[in-house]
């Protein structure tokens, strides 16, 4: 199975500064990006969302608010066609020191423990963070970095001005 690994915030619904969070009431997505969630399914890949959400164990945000706002992204995904396989949060604050906090790991694996067909030489990460970039590089697969410069210049790693370039990659 060919996943392709999606961040949330900032890479399909709107990020904001941490302390901002507490009165987002309902996400807004960033244009291109349902768009272009369509044309990666097309191309054959099933999409999970990796997303790091320190904002609940820092306090900024209840794990309600966390997940009130990501099921109504799910659920307007879905009016727009488009299914996702799965959602993978770490909760965990920056200094908690955990295994599941991007670049570590332990979400990915999470989602090859569950989904032991997923074909990690046809896998990418894409999202618009440093370490997002890192994850793809930890995991060994091919990443794709939105709008975050170009510091690697790493086999296997792309950086894209939005979103919306993305299908012309894979």
């Amino acid at each position: 199975m060919k996943i392709a690994f999606f961040d949330r915030d900032g890479t399909i619904i709107e990020d904001y500064l941490d302390h901002e969070w507490t009165r987002i009431e309902r996400p807004i997505f960033i244009e291109g990006s349902i768009n272009t969630l369509k044309e990666v399914i097309k191309k054959g890949y099933k999409i999970i969302l990796i997303t790091n959400q320190y904002i609940i164990n820092e306090g900024y945000i209840t794990i309600d608010q966390y997940h009130d706002i990501n099921n109504q992204m799910i659920n307007e995904l879905k009016v727009q066609g488009v299914e996702l396989l799965d959602v993978f949060y770490c909760p965990h604050g920056k200094d908690e020191g955990c295994t599941c906090i991007k670049p570590e790991t332990g979400m990915i694996m999470k989602a090859i423990y569950k989904y032991p067909e997923i074909r990690l030489e046809e896998c990418f990460m894409i999202g618009d963070s440093i370490v997002d970039i890192e994850l793809a590089i930890n995991m060994g697969i091919k990443g794709f970095g939105i709008g975050i410069g170009s510091n690697y210049k790493q086999e296997n790693i792309y950086q894209l001005n939005t979103i919306k370039d993305l299908p012309t990659y894979i």
